[in-house]
């Protein structure tokens, strides 16, 4: 089973994390059930950038965003070239790691 390593973020993640995920599982999917409360203000519908996450390990064993995430991707904070929606990466067969951005486009967010 692949795993997703979560690089420390300060609120969302503090000591950084390591968990489980099911091929197929996408990278906000795998957070969620682990209690990492990643943002995705459009309920992982790919319609908004809040779940922007950089790959920085294994990133080319994802799926090839498609043309609607890149819409997306080019209005997310701090674009990388190894960016992607985390709602819309799906765990392959390779582990990764993930950096959540320390800012996102959202202003609002419900948990603060």
């Amino acid at each position: 089973m692949p795993k997703i390593v979560f690089l420390p973020h300060e609120e969302i993640c503090p000591e950084g994390a390591v968990v489980d995920a099911a091929k197929g599982e996408s990278i906000v999917d795998a957070a969620l059930r682990n209690g990492i409360e990643i943002e995705h203000a459009c309920e992982k519908s790919c319609a908004c950038t809040t779940c922007h996450v950089v790959v920085r390990e294994g990133y080319d064993s994802l799926e090839e965003a498609d043309e609607l995430e890149d819409d997306y991707l080019d209005k997310a904070w701090g674009l990388e070239p190894d960016s992607r929606l985390g709602c819309q990466a799906r765990v392959a067969d390779e582990d990764l790691v993930v950096e959540i951005p320390k800012y996102t486009i959202n202003q609002v967010s419900e948990h603060h």
